[in-house]
């Protein structure tokens, strides 16, 4: 009767590991796709600002999104990349945006005589990047070098200007921030960190938009930072 346990328990065993290696070993998929989720954050550098424009505090941006792969080699390692995503950006600078009773929107320097808390222009955007992609990845390894580039042309979902001050705030809706901007995006990295720049080639606001002083508001943003990819 022992003899017969034993073997049993034996048998048992046999199969048990024979479901675990069914399990837990996969052959290597030769026709994987690297879809991935992306996360970023950037510091943003205004290009082009108005004379005597300068930049205070920290402006960042922080964007989102979801990348369809598709490769077009047989190792598949060489493909475009297509995606939708979402971004905030935030301008800290000196520039005074007002608004008047009639809707209109002017511009200058915030006057050496008044004391402010801080100045920023925020932007939304849903995104939609284009992009040609590099890797050294293999269907069973997970960790590698990649470089990708492309376009990315970006939806305004909203745009303000703020002004804080001890003694007011004043916030309104800016309709001279361009609807549709594009630009033009770079980053390389191994595994999850990777460095990323991004050259806005479109002006952040409409043709035809001055200071108060004369200057065209011919200004874009470039961005550099880092962008996570998680599968």
């Amino acid at each position: 009767m022992k003899r017969i346990v034993f073997l049993f328990l034996l048998f048992l065993n046999s199969i048990i590991w024979a479901q675990q290696d069914s399990l837990f070993v996969v052959e290597p998929d030769d026709k994987y796709v690297e879809d991935q989720f992306y996360f970023g954050i950037n510091y943003n550098l205004l290009v082009s600002a108005p004379d005597n424009a300068s930049q205070s505090s920290f402006s960042y941006g922080i964007m989102g999104g979801f990348i369809k792969d598709i490769p077009i080699n047989k190792r598949r390692n060489i493909g475009f990349g297509v995606g939708v995503g979402l971004s905030f950006n935030a301008i800290y600078s000196d520039l005074l945006a007002t608004q008047a009773e009639n809707g209109s929107i002017s511009y200058q320097i915030v006057p050496d005589d008044i004391s402010y808390n801080r100045n920023n222009l925020t932007m939304n955007f849903v995104e939609f990047p284009i992009e040609f992609r590099w890797r050294s990845s293999k269907a069973d390894d997970y960790r590698f070098w990649r470089i990708y580039s492309g376009i990315k042309l970006s939806y305004l979902i909203s745009g303000n200007s703020k002004f804080v001050a001890d003694t007011e705030t004043i916030k309104f809706s800016n309709k001279d921030i361009r609807d549709m901007q594009y630009g033009v995006y770079f980053s390389f990295g191994y595994n999850t960190w990777n460095f990323y720049a991004q050259y806005d080639l479109s002006n952040i606001f409409e043709d035809n938009t001055y200071t108060i002083d004369g200057d065209l508001m011919d200004t874009q943003i470039f961005k550099a930072g880092l962008i996570f990819y998680i599968l």
